[in-house]
């Protein structure tokens, strides 16, 4: 292999790597310069677009220094996208979705959404589609398709939520009392906001029971283990109070009482 041949085979690799160092180094200073004034999702769309955009270009430098004319390259890259364009519908709606995901911005990494039934938290965006970890760690992609075409319950958006609980008691109950003891044992929880206030609601008088609500606000996104911590209190203080929650009961009865009822034709005779 002569200087001339070697010479031709390591220019093109020079110019690769030399965009690659490129491509890498801007897509930083983008990801930086973003920081505190892109939020995350376009800080991490913008790096992406940069990088592979200087990539590109350095891969075109090093087809040109391969004898590859520039010209017959891009004329076949435009035929070859309208091809592909044809022939993945799907894929350019998603990109499109993406780019109206990224002008909306209805949530941000590290979000917990709900999406078509599936909840999860965002852990990657991409052009194509969203990347989510469910609570018991299963990875989860969501196409931007049907992120703009599905409702899209963002659960950390505002840092306060607000919990209801579902509480029957027995007709024979003082409500007054019951609703002293479930506001006691919400201010009683750390977790539990004092502003803005809670309060109860009676829903409904239910087939057995006074059917309530108790609303509490809380910070974070730990709702499940509050829900859980709050009902074990509500229980606990119903048992130390004597409260009664009232549940269904079924009776079985066996012997006599379950007996088929008896049955018994009479013949009807005239009188004389």
């Amino acid at each position: 292999m002569t200087l001339e041949t070697l010479g031709l085979w390591l220019r093109p690799l020079v110019w690769m790597a030399l965009g690659l160092f490129l491509a890498t180094m801007l897509g930083r200073m983008v990801e930086r310069f973003g920081q505190g004034r892109l939020t995350r999702h376009q800080a991490v769309l913008f790096r992406r677009l940069v990088f592979y955009t200087v990539l590109g270009i350095a891969v075109a430098l090093a087809l040109q220094q391969s004898g590859f004319q520039i010209g017959v390259l891009l004329g076949a890259a435009g035929i070859l996208t309208v091809a592909l364009g044809f022939a993945s519908q799907t894929s350019a709606s998603n990109v499109i979705s993406g780019l109206f995901l990224l002008a909306e911005r209805p949530f941000e990494l590290g979000h917990f959404i709900e999406v078509d039934g599936v909840r999860g938290e965002v852990v990657g965006i991409d052009l194509l589609s969203v990347k989510l970890r469910s609570l018991d760690n299963l990875y989860i992609r969501v196409p931007n398709e049907t992120l703009i075409k599905t409702r899209v319950t963002n659960f950390t958006r505002f840092p306060v939520r607000r919990l209801d609980l579902p509480i029957g008691v027995a007709y024979g109950e003082d409500l007054e009392k019951v609703n002293a003891v479930l506001l006691a044992l919400v201010d009683e929880n750390p977790d539990c906001l004092e502003e803005p206030e809670p309060f109860i609601y009676l829903q409904q008088f239910g087939a057995s029971s006074v059917d309530l609500q108790l609303s509490f606000w809380v910070r974070g996104l730990d709702l499940r283990r509050v829900r859980s911590d709050v009902m074990f209190a509500v229980k606990a203080a119903f048992d130390r109070e004597g409260i009664e929650i009232p549940f269904p009961h079924t009776s079985l009865y066996a012997g006599q009482h379950s007996a088929p009822i008896p049955v018994a034709i009479h013949q009807h005779q005239d009188k004389p």
